[in-house]
């Protein structure tokens, strides 16, 4: 009969964690991307706006006009600034989810091959005690054809 692994909590444990760290990772990845594309709106409205300000300026604008597409390309500018600080947060908190998940995944690993292990043991442990029933088999089956042969 296999003996239990002793380290199965543990194993659970890891695989547990593990799968905690890559739920964690795939929240991180989409709130990245999320903010990049945050970033990637506000720069084409930026672009967008800009034009139409180079548009009107080539039919003729007043003060109070250009003042305000000018404080309005400001705010643009600014929330751009922003959001870029954003993504490179989201950036740096992405790379730390990757290590995480890296150490939780080499931890599974390492318990792992410890259960694989364990289990050849166990395995080649079964195998020796099939082989020692049937050479004990065949060594009774062979005494017992021998004596009835003699008779």
């Amino acid at each position: 009969m296999a003996s239990n692994f002793s380290l199965q909590p543990l194993l659970e444990l890891m695989q547990n964690r593990t799968d905690e760290a890559t739920r964690n990772l795939g929240k991180l990845i989409s709130a990245e991307q999320n903010a990049r594309s945050r970033l990637e709106m506000l720069e084409q409205y930026r672009a967008e706006y800009a034009d139409k300000l180079r548009d009107a300026t080539t039919q003729g604008l007043t003060r109070q006009v250009l003042a305000n597409y000018q404080d309005f390309l400001g705010r643009i500018d600014e929330a751009i600034g922003q959001q870029r600080d954003i993504v490179r947060q989201s950036e740096a908190g992405t790379r730390r989810g990757q290590e995480h998940w890296k150490q939780q995944n080499t931890r599974l690993q390492a318990i792992g091959t410890l259960a694989i292990r364990h289990e050849a043991r166990e395995k080649q442990k079964e195998n020796k005690q099939e082989q020692k029933l049937l050479d004990e088999f065949s060594a009774r089956k062979f005494v017992a054809d021998t004596k009835s042969d003699e008779k």
